[in-house]
């Protein structure tokens, strides 16, 4: 009777493994790759590369049956989304197709549905349970953002709410009346600030509405956030910001190259309704640790007049090293630490000279509750490759998006070629 009963429990447990997994094949075990895909990572994590090259991804979803979405800033054979599924168990991509019409950044998967973050407009996908592509015929949410060719990205994120957050970046520096010219003062009030730098809130449901009318401006004077999440923690939505560029070549009189490679901060901020974290009047200068009056509204790098009201960041991170992707983990496979902390993914600079440009890694800022408990520190490195980095196109490859996998596993893509690395803990 006791061997019947062993034999029992040995079928069943059979049973539950194959079933488990999603295309009805046992799994094979995930093994890291023997060099971690080229990664430096602290210890006991390591990261095998799930495909080497889809195009110029930007974000990153994946599902909870493990498929994984990539945005394409341009099109790949002629489409803008790359769908990839693992049949075998080994964690590597073996199927990979291609769909959707748009291009862009932001992506999210949220009840049912694919969204997607084109340069002008919010659309969603719908998604079929078990079914790898999205249906073909999309939705328009979100319409009328500006076009525009610089700080075009539009990431959306969602609350529990039923809302959606969009961040609709500022076409400009730092709103010069004369684009980047030397000399040129900044325009009082700022203009741009009516339809650009900052969030705006819309239904997450309701189709066709239009930025300027259906839309609410959540969160003002921010120039360009492409990193946004929202923290289901503290039910809070938080951005990390690239802050403007070129104090050194518009103003030498008051700032020298290496203050203008080192300033302004890129700020990590926490969101709420009102918020004005004061661009283009204002930047933050962690060497002070406060917000100082920019060079175009006649400020001499220390006096902040109408910057001492604005919103400070929760943390302030080195100048210039752009940060593209925000995730706050939940997951159960990394250490206790790593709960409920953020992960930032930074593009890399392209104007710290004299300085080496700087960036291209992964940080971890841990968290208690809604602000940061700890110093940030760097978790992934060596997306770059070796030697000194003097340009982007120096760079062997550039993180761009951050993804949770549902077994706790953190996923990032590459902005150069879309390779993925997929980082585990044991």
């Amino acid at each position: 009777m006791v061997n019947i009963m062993k034999l029992i429990s040995v079928l069943l447990l059979s049973v539950v493994v194959f079933s488990c997994n999603q295309n009805g094949k046992a799994p094979s075990e995930i093994i890291a790759d023997s060099d971690n895909g080229g990664l430096t990572l602290p210890e006991g994590f390591s990261a095998l590369i799930v495909v080497d090259e889809i195009g110029h991804g930007r974000h990153i979803v994946v599902n909870d049956n493990g498929d994984i979405y990539v945005s394409l800033k341009n099109h790949s054979q002629n489409k803008g989304i790359v769908c990839l599924r693992d049949t075998t168990g080994d964690g590597k991509a073996d199927v990979v197709e291609y769909t959707g019409e748009h291009t862009g950044t932001g992506i999210k998967l949220h009840k049912g549905y694919l969204y997607f973050g084109a340069d002008s407009a919010i659309v969603r996908y719908p998604m079929q349970e078990g079914d790898l592509l999205p249906g073909s015929q999309w939705e328009l949410i979100a319409r009328g953002f500006p076009q525009e060719r610089q700080h075009e990205a539009k990431p959306m994120e969602f609350d529990d709410q039923g809302n959606m957050y969009v961040t609709v970046g500022a076409p400009s520096n730092a709103c010069m009346a004369q684009m980047r010219t030397k000399g040129s003062p900044g325009m009082d009030p700022c203009p741009i600030l009516e339809y650009a730098g900052g969030i705006w809130k819309f239904r997450e449901d309701v189709l066709n509405q239009e930025q300027l009318t259906d839309g609410v401006r959540y969160a003002t004077g921010i120039r360009h956030a492409v990193a946004n999440c929202w923290n289901s923690e503290v039910n809070e939505l938080y951005v990390v910001q690239h802050g403007r560029d070129q104090l050194h070549q518009f103003f030498p009189e008051i700032y020298d190259s290496k203050q203008s490679a080192e300033l302004p901060a890129e700020e990590f901020f926490l969101v709420t309704e009102g918020s004005d974290f004061g661009w283009p009047y204002c930047y933050y200068d962690p060497l002070q640790a406060k917000k100082v009056l920019a060079p175009e509204y006649g400020g001499d790098s220390e006096i902040q007049e109408r910057c001492e009201n604005k919103t400070d960041p929760v943390m302030a991170f080195p100048g210039h090293i752009a940060p593209n992707d925000l995730l706050f983990y939940t997951g159960n496979m990394f250490p206790e630490r790593y709960r409920n902390g953020a992960f930032i993914a930074f593009h890399g600079s392209w104007n710290r000279a004299p300085e080496p440009q700087s960036g291209y890694f992964v940080v971890f800022v841990p968290f208690e509750g809604a602000y940061p408990s700890g110093d940030w520190e760097v978790f992934a490195d060596g997306f770059a490759g070796e030697g000194i980095i003097n340009s982007t196109r120096d760079a062997e490859f550039r993180p761009c998006g951050l993804a949770q996998g549902p077994d706790g596993s953190l996923y990032v893509v590459d902005s150069n070629k879309g390779k993925i690395w997929r980082i585990i803990y044991s």
